[in-house]
C-alpha cells in the first residue's frame, strides 16, 4: 500500500494559541480516512495546512511521497488535492454546471470545451444532472452540498479533503449522500480525508478513524472501535462506551 498523503510533525499557533501540536497522519492511496474531535480541536486548520491556505511554523506536508508545503495553494489543487468547505459558497448567480465548469478550468487546467464531457460526469455522480441549468443560488442546502462536492471533483483530485459535508442535512438527506460517496469510491477509487460530526455517515463509507485533540492525534483505528473506546467517549462524545 503507497502513502498517498502525509503530515508531519505539524504545528501551527495563532497568537499564543497552539492549534496544531506535532501533528502526524498518514493517507493510503485509496483509503477513506474520517477525522473526529470536538470542536476547536484542529480539524480545519490541519485541512488548512495541507491546502496551503494556512503555512505551518514547524513540520512538513508530503503528497506522493514530494514534499509540497512550500506550494501554493493553487499548485497543490493542480498537484491532486481537492477540497470542499463547511459551508457551501457556490457562485450563486450562475448555472450548477457552470459552477462545476470553473473547477474544471482552473483546477486541471484543461480548456472549456475539453471540460464540458468530464463536467457531465461528474454531475451524473453526484446527482446534479437533471439541474445543471439551474442557479446555484436557489438549490436547496442538499443539493449546494452535492455541489460543493461536484466542484472539488471537477478538479481530477487524487485525494478529496471533505470538511462536514453531512452537517445540517436531514437523515434521509444523509442516507441519501452517503449512498453517493459509496458509488464515488465504488467508481474512482479516490482516497478520501472526511471531517464529519455526523459519525454514524462516517462509520457507513471510512476505512478508518483518527481523533484530534488540542491539535494532537489522540487514537486512531477501526472506526466503531475507535468511537466505542473509553477515551475518545470522554472527550468527544461526553459519555459512556456504547
Amino acid at each position: 500500500m503507497t502513502t498517498a498523503l502525509e503530515t508531519q510533525d505539524l504545528r501551527k499557533a495563532f497568537g499564543g494559541v497552539l492549534v496544531i501540536d506535532d501533528l502526524s497522519i498518514n493517507v493510503d492511496t485509496g483509503e477513506a480516512l474520517g477525522i473526529v474531535g470536538p470542536n476547536g480541536a484542529g480539524k480545519t486548520t490541519w485541512f488548512n495546512l495541507i491546502t496551503g491556505t494556512v503555512r505551518p511554523d514547524a513540520g512538513k506536508v508530503v503528497f506522493l511521497g514530494r514534499d509540497i508545503t512550500n506550494l501554493s495553494r493553487h499548485e497543490r489543487c493542480r498537484e491532486g488535492i481537492g477540497r470542499t468547505f463547511q459551508i457551501p459558497r457556490p457562485f450563486s448567480g450562475m448555472t450548477v454546471f457552470e459552477n462545476v465548469l470553473v473547477g474544471a478550468t482552473h483546477g486541471r487546467r484543461m480548456g472549456e470545451r475539453a471540460s464540458y464531457e468530464r463536467c457531465i460526469e461528474i454531475l451524473e455522480w453526484t446527482g446534479l444532472m437533471g439541474k445543471v441549468n439551474v442557479l446555484a443560488g436557489t438549490l436547496t442546502l442538499l443539493d449546494r452540498k452535492r455541489l460543493e462536492l461536484a466542484r472539488a471533483l471537477a478538479t481530477d483530485p487524487q485525494v478529496l479533503l471533505m470538511d462536514e459535508i453531512a452537517g445540517g442535512l436531514t437523515q434521509a438527506e444523509v442516507e441519501a449522500l452517503i449512498e453517493e460517496i459509496k458509488a464515488l469510491r465504488a467508481q474512482t477509487g479516490i482516497t478520501i480525508v472526511w471531517i464529519e460530526h455526523v459519525v454514524h455517515a462516517l462509520l457507513a463509507v471510512v476505512d478508518r478513524i483518527v481523533v484530534i485533540n488540542f491539535g494532537r492525534k489522540l487514537c486512531e483505528g477501526e472506526p466503531r472501535e475507535v468511537m466505542n473506546s473509553q477515551e475518545v467517549q470522554a472527550c468527544y462524545m461526553g459519555g459512556t462506551p456504547a
